[in-house]
């Protein structure tokens, strides 16, 4: 087993995580099987998050700042824990990402990473390799808290049709993503239009991008590669960008349209199979 005393606190987040929690405890007068009976877990799984080799959840975090008074220090953390495990050239991004008051999103083959649910988000990551899965997902689904804060940014996302069809996971977790999709209607700071296969050749053909817009920063446009990420604030290309997406906003489906038709496809392609 790891000695925590060999680790460095500054090697990571994460380390420093541990060595945090291991602080608190042992301030708290507890050894590790003690804390985790009070927390209904392991003395091992303290263990191993106190040595970094196993990564935090949010219910862990926020029963040990309960049951050792940090105060949600711990928690604040977190943040950052999962923010590391996005891949280091995405980092840049989800940090503006964060910071956005305007989120405009154009998406050829996928669900945007803010309305994936958790398992269509693991099967998409889980796609070429699954190491580190649980915690990649983890960093995923941790980007979407900024749709819960008390002032989330407008989110409006346009989906080509194709990713409505492409059955990512299987049935059931189709399904559930566009059951997702249409009980984020609810959030009236989301909209989600769909652009439909009868649109024809349309100004989003080269590919999927997003653009960022700040309170008192210019905007940002961002396109992803295989494995890169490409961010930029030309005025010139936003406002070239821009245009492209208000040509697809115009040629997608109504909110209402779009929801009609996510709802067909959720039943007739991924409704209970009958016998």
């Amino acid at each position: 087993m790891a000695n925590i005393r060999d680790l460095d606190p500054s090697a990571s987040p994460l380390d420093y995580y541990g060595a945090e929690l291991r602080r608190f405890r042992e301030a708290a007068g507890l050894n590790q099987q003690q804390l985790g009976e009070i927390i209904y877990c392991t003395g091992s799984l303290i263990g191993q998050i106190e040595t970094a080799r196993k990564l935090p959840t949010r219910e862990f975090t926020q029963r040990v700042d309960a049951a050792l008074g940090t105060e949600g220090a711990l928690l604040r953390l977190l943040k950052l824990v999962l923010r590391s495990q996005l891949p280091s050239w995405f980092q840049p991004y989800a940090e503006m990402e964060a910071r956005a008051t305007h989120i405009y999103t154009f998406q050829a083959q996928l669900v945007h990473g803010l309305l994936q649910t958790t398992e269509y988000a693991r099967a998409v990551l889980g796609a070429m390799h699954e190491d580190r899965l649980d915690e990649r997902v983890a960093a995923r689904i941790e980007r979407q808290r900024i749709l819960e804060r008390e002032n989330p940014p407008l989110v409006w996302v346009v989906l080509s049709e194709a990713v409505l069809c492409q059955g990512i996971g299987g049935r059931k977790v189709m399904r559930n993503q566009l059951a997702h999709l249409l009980d984020s209607r609810e959030r009236e700071w989301v909209r989600i239009q769909v652009l439909p296969f009868e649109a024809g050749a349309h100004a989003g053909l080269l590919g999927s991008f997003n653009i960022l817009r700040f309170d008192d920063d210019p905007d940002i446009v961002y396109t992803e590669d295989y494995g890169t990420g490409q961010m930029t604030a030309n005025p010139v290309e936003a406002k070239a960008r821009s245009l492209r997406y208000d040509h697809l906003q115009a040629a997608a489906l109504s909110v209402e349209a779009s929801a009609g038709l996510i709802a067909r496809v959720m039943e007739e392609r991924y409704g209970e199979e009958r016998p």
